[in-house]
């Protein structure tokens, strides 16, 4: 058996450097080759270390499902800016972004240059280095709040390339419900991936959040078939990683297809 490592590199992101990007490696026989997860937000699934908000653990969901199931993933994270993280995963193309004249900020929408990132030089590095099933069913994207946004975003845009998609306090509540559905009514094609529609409802943004899950979830429940869809709501969870964790355990399990 090769031992489990978590590697580092860095690849280089349009217009602002190299990026870092960690890859976890289960423990894996000597020509196993293994499913794989892409994560935005790589600075916060590992370890509390890396981050100022806690993390995911998602080492430890990888060896508890390994050990319950037999079967375990490959987790890529790719590390986010905090200065450009609103704008790189939140696209232009689904419509105009309401936020309310007293936030202290605005967004400029970057989503597209993070999709092209993903797709054109992370995934391609990721395949040629370590030991990864290709094809989409063996592919999976997951992410949180503005990462769950950029999570559907990806694998709506790209369903030949991912087979599932775990969307987590998803941030949709800058778009207005009409762009939503007629950037879903164009975007949908004859492959058609999982997806994990996840929210809590405490605290005001995880509520105000969980409001616009809950009409996107509809809107896609209206055209897409029962079996690829899966809502979870949480009404005590708020909006933090120690949420998100455990729905990433199951989201795991479901990937997997070794849920019980």
């Amino acid at each position: 058996m090769i031992k489990e490592q978590l590697y580092e590199m860095y690849l280089p992101y349009p217009g602002r450097g190299d990026r870092l990007i960690r890859v976890f490696v289960p423990e894996h026989g000597e020509n196993e080759k293994l499913p794989v997860v892409y994560m935005p937000d790589g600075q916060s699934i590992f370890d509390d270390e890396s981050s100022a908000f806690g993390s995911w653990h998602t080492r430890e969901a990888v060896r508890d499902e390994r050990k319950r199931s037999g079967r375990a993933a490959i987790i890529v994270g790719i590390h986010t800016l905090s200065e450009t993280r609103a704008n790189e995963l939140t696209p232009a193309t689904i419509g105009k972004i309401y936020i309310p004249e007293d936030m202290p900020f605005k967004i400029e929408p970057e989503g597209e240059v993070f999709c092209d990132f993903v797709i054109k030089t992370v995934m391609p590095a990721v395949e040629a280095r370590f030991p990864v099933l290709k094809g989409r069913e063996n592919t999976a994207f997951c992410g949180s709040s503005s990462g769950g946004l950029i999570c559907f975003f990806i694998v709506m845009s790209h369903p030949e390339l991912f087979s599932a998609a775990g969307v987590l306090s998803p941030a949709f509540l800058g778009f207005a419900q009409e762009d939503m559905r007629l950037w879903i009514e164009r975007s949908l094609r004859e492959d058609k991936p999982f997806f994990y529609f996840y929210s809590g409802a405490e605290g005001e943004l995880e509520k105000l959040i969980c409001e616009s899950e809950r009409w996107t979830f509809e809107i896609m429940r209206e055209r897409y078939p029962e079996k690829l869809l899966k809502e979870l709501i949480v009404p005590g969870a708020i909006h933090h990683e120690s949420a998100w964790e455990p729905v990433f355990r199951d989201f795991l399990s479901v990937f997997l297809g070794t849920k019980e």
